[in-house]
């Protein structure tokens, strides 16, 4: 029997003797694609060179990519666990073609693995090929058929016609895509799960577990237009896919890919730590409960391996989500501490020599895992109390469904994902009332269409080569001469005419450049671009592929195809070197205090800031902050030189070069080194780092750093950001300001500043204290007066209308001793007003759950008795408050809140 590790590298070795290329897999966060959440599909690295628009450095390739799929279209995330096969982490064996072998190489090879390296019976494999579609024209694949026929043994009647929706394979609603051929295996009768359906019949894409696909072989040769006619592309490409999951769990004769020795080590561990026992039964709560967590904690490390951290954003948030849903699945095997960061280790052992990330980053991923689930852990618990009672509110209003503000509510306090909400509710047989929480959630959707605009340009580049821009110059000069070669627009690469709309956004294109593109944190430059009848202001300056694009708009004049103009960039350029610098000495000295455990996270490089992120488990205290900051100004007072070079990947990794984690890389790089006299001396350099920006020559030129924030961004990961030149005095000079204002202010000495504001602070403090004891006082009146209200309320039926009015008090102890009326009194209506200091009023409404359930909310009632004392308020239905401007009408408030409790539960009644 295959090892899954075996599975792996005998599908790279074959293909690596088919003279392709071995690519290493890209991160699970895709590099320079905001289109896509994460990695979802091999194909996903060679997108630029499917879309036309980057010609691909080989011609052939291969790899095993790692693959999270939780989010759009491909989204597994509410499968899993409750089958045998879906995973929202998986690793796709894949093989490529650029314009090289076609239809009869990818089926010949793909049988000749697939039957004689792995030795799968060749009687149990069928194969599916496009049977056409009259709707859109497209014509049958029996190109494909034949081959089937021709290259392999099977039968006709195993080679299936199948239609648009499994054998037609499209990038996006335009763009690359051709037909596809699928092969499947047959399981076995006993393997299909489709008996109780009436009628069903055991077929291929019948929707039975008897039959599944096992790879995926896609011939990409047409280009989808935007009237959805279909046009041949120049070049034929093909891309194949095979889920490793699968094929391991067929190879190895499981009926679940959780039982092949891909997952069988997390659940032992699991069951390790949790006391239960894995019995690979379905339907089953435990066993349920084991392979969500089985599957989460590799979406989780390998997606933190690759740079994402759990936060409340974008990829951050998914990766939130899952943890939590891993943890509260956790409670199920009664596991109440946390245990998901003990997996970590588990994980790194199988997985780490395909992915040496994952042993490399073990220890930072299971403190970031534990660092998280601690603190979901703190609220979890009352999250659950809080949802029982909500499912108790809806079961009384004979509802089937959670109401959107508790869903929120467990959201926003109790960090709930709406999806957590929703599967607690369907295991007690009810829904989740979404609309509300949706519109809190507004701004998440509009960066998620922002992010889908920003693929707009792309999509609309589509089969298009952009021209190959020469940047080298951004290296050597600010301003430098060039020649239009086009724009970009939303109708695509415009390469004729002439364009002199001042209001609206292009791109333009020219054959060189000294303008630098937004990379590797640092922004892109602005600036100018004029020619002999026109000035462009440069807002943005990107890359597509190879292609430099000036992003802005016309000043003046209209530009035109073919004209001589001169790129000028800003004068802020300089600003950004300085701050770009020292951000490599940054990074030289955390690793210099606080150990090579250091590693860069993220940064932003631009000429007003610095930022770089970074992983750490706790803050750097004020004396490390202190020896960082002292060690870069020793470095730029020492005026050390700043070298770069360009050399191989193998030859920079040799001189110890640090690269950034999740970045790509081609096969030549530009090394950073701070301290080396030369290219021939890198070695000498103390700091030394792959990067593409641009940099000061020498460390003299920085002129000053000092750190003016240290925070957490996520668990595990800590920001700091930095001035430098002008930025730092500016910084300084302000802060002068503000030490000459407090010298004036206080007429203390700004030697004696210091110690002036701690007797300040101190006095304070003292009278902060005697204010709290004096409000203590008078909160225990209010308690004494509330009791008695509570004695002396009207009871209609087992409520208690409590009705009155405190001694002016903090709001704080009126809140208080409403709490207590509402426990002591079981079933209760509360109003309580006070009068308090400049004619203000104050109003407070509290209502028992039972209450609520029956529709008297404290918000409606505040909201009806407010304009009466001339304000307003609103609050939950369970509490709220208003104030008020007119205490003479507090008495007529009050009264009016008895009729309107007496009237509603009367008809409550």
């Amino acid at each position: 029997m295959l090892s899954s590790k075996e599975i792996r590298s005998r599908f790279i070795d074959f293909f690596e003797q088919k003279a392709h290329m071995f690519v290493p897999s890209a991160p699970v966060v895709p590099i320079g694609d905001e289109t896509l959440l994460f990695t979802n599909a091999g194909m996903n690295q060679f997108k630029d060179y499917f879309l036309g628009l980057k010609a691909a450095p080989w011609k052939r390739a291969a790899n095993s990519q790692k693959c999270i799929r939780v989010s759009g279209k491909h989204n597994d995330l509410e499968e899993v666990g409750l089958d045998t096969y879906h995973h929202t982490f998986f690793e796709m064996l894949g093989n490529w073609s650029f314009d090289d072998y076609f239809k009869a190489e990818a089926i010949e090879w793909a049988w000749e693995l697939l039957t004689k390296v792995y030795g799968i019976d060749p009687n149990r494999l069928w194969a599916t090929v496009f049977a056409g579609d009259p709707q859109d024209g497209s014509e049958p694949d029996l190109e494909a058929k034949d081959l089937w026929k021709k290259l392999t043994p099977l039968p006709p009647e195993r080679i299936l016609s199948c239609g648009k929706k499994d054998n037609f394979w499209e990038m996006g609603a335009m763009g690359p895509c051709g037909p596809c051929s699928e092969i499947h295996i047959d399981l076995g009768p006993d393997r299909c799960d489709m008996q109780h359906v009436p009628g069903h019949t055991c077929a291929v894409n019948a929707g039975c577990a008897r039959y599944i696909e096992l790879w995926n072989l896609v011939f990409i040769q047409f280009d989808r237009k935007s009237d959805g006619t279909l046009e041949r592309l120049g070049a034929n490409y093909v891309d194949t896919g095979a889920g490793l999951e699968r094929i391991s769990a067929v190879l190895q004769n499981k009926t679940s890919n959780y039982d092949t020795d891909l997952f069988m080590p997390i659940l032992n561990a699991v069951s390790d730590l949790t006391g239960h026992k894995y019995t690979s039964k379905l339907g089953n709560k435990t066993d349920n409960a084991f392979r969500v967590i089985a599957d989460h904690i590799r979406s989780l490390t390998f997606s933190i391996a690759d740079g994402v951290t759990p936060s409340n954003e974008g990829r951050g948030y998914v990766m939130r989500r899952i943890l939590r849903r891993a943890a509260r699945f956790g409670r199920v095997l009664d596991a109440h501490e946390p245990f998901l960061y003990k997996l970590v280790p588990v994980l790194a052992e199988e997985m780490g020599e395909a992915f040496p990330e994952v042993r490399q980053r073990a220890d930072f991923i299971a403190t970031v895992i534990e660092s998280e689930e601690a603190g979901f852990s703190r609220t979890l618990d009352r999250g659950l109390e809080i949802f029982s009672t909500a499912v108790e509110r809806a079961k009384k209003a004979g509802r089937k469904q959670i109401d959107g503000e508790d869903a929120f509510q467990l959201y926003d306090t109790y960090g709930f994902p709406l999806d957590l909400t929703q599967l607690l509710a369907r295991e007690r047989g009810l829904s989740v009332d979404v609309k509300l929480f949706e519109k809190r959630m507004d701004q998440q959707r509009e960066q998620a269409r922002a992010a889908q605009k920003a693929g707009t340009l792309k999509a609309s580049l589509s089969g298009v080569e952009l021209p190959t821009t020469d940047d080298s110059l951004k290296y050597k000069t600010d301003t430098c001469k060039a020649n239009v070669m086009g724009w970009i627009n939303s109708d695509g690469f415009v390469t004729s005419g002439s364009f002199s709309d001042s209001n609206t956004t292009i791109s333009l294109v020219l054959d060189r450049t000294c303008f630098y593109a937004e990379a590797g944190g640092q922004v892109g430059d602005v600036g100018m671009i004029t020619g002999s009848e026109f000035q462009f202001v440069v807002e943005a300056t990107e890359k597509i592929a190879d292609c430099v694009v000036h992003t802005g708009k016309l000043a003046e004049g209209a530009v035109k195809i073919g004209m001589d103009v001169t790129a000028s960039v800003d004068k802020n350029r300089q600003a950004s070197k300085r701050n770009h610098t020292a951000t490599h000495l940054l990074q030289w000295a955390l690793q210099n205090v606080l150990g090579d455990s250091v590693h860069q996270q993220g940064s932003l490089v631009c000429p007003d800031y610095l930022r770089f992120d970074f992983t750490s488990p706790r803050a750097l205290t004020p004396e490390e902050m202190d020896k960082v900051e002292q060690l870069i100004r020793d470095k730029i007072a020492q005026a050390e030189p700043v070298t770069c070079s360009v050399m191989p990947i193998d030859a920079a990794k040799q001189v110890g070069a640090m690269a950034l984690f999740g970045e790509k890389y081609g096969d030549e790089v530009r090394v950073i080194a701070v301290g080396a006299k030369d290219e021939s001396r890198i070695k000498d350099a103390f700091s030394r780092e792959f990067c593409g920006g641009t940099h000061v020559a020498n460390t003299s030129e920085i002129g000053g750093f000092k750190i003016v924030k240290e925070e957490s961004i996520s668990a595990g990961v800590r920001r700091i950001t930095a001035l430098t030149g002008q930025g730092l005095i500016d910084h300084l000079l302000t802060r002068g300001q503000v030490v000459d204002e407090l010298v004036a202010l206080l007429k203390t000495p700004p030697e004696r500043i210091v110690g002036r504001i701690q007797k300040l602070l101190e006095d304070n403090k003292k009278l902060v204290k005697d204010l709290k004891t004096a409000a203590q006082k008078g909160g225990s009146d209010a308690m004494s007066e509330a009791t008695e209200l509570l004695k002396s309320a009207v009871k209609i039926d087992t409520v208690s209308v409590v009705v009155g009015q405190l001694s002016a008090c903090p709001i704080e102890q009126a809140r208080q001793a409403m709490d207590i009326v509402k426990k002591k009194g079981k079933s209760a209506a509360v109003v309580f007003g006070m009068a308090e200091a400049d004619d203000k009023v104050m109003l407070l409404v509290g209502v028992t759950d039972d209450l609520v359930a029956k529709g008297i909310k404290a918000g409606d009632i505040v909201k009806t008795i407010a304009p009466i004392i001339g304000g307003g308020g609103g609050g939950r239905p369970q509490m709220a408050q208003a104030g008020g401007k007119d205490p003479k009408k507090l008495n007529d408030a009050l009264q009016k809140a008895r009729e309107i409790i007496e009237v509603k539960l009367t008809n409550a009644s």
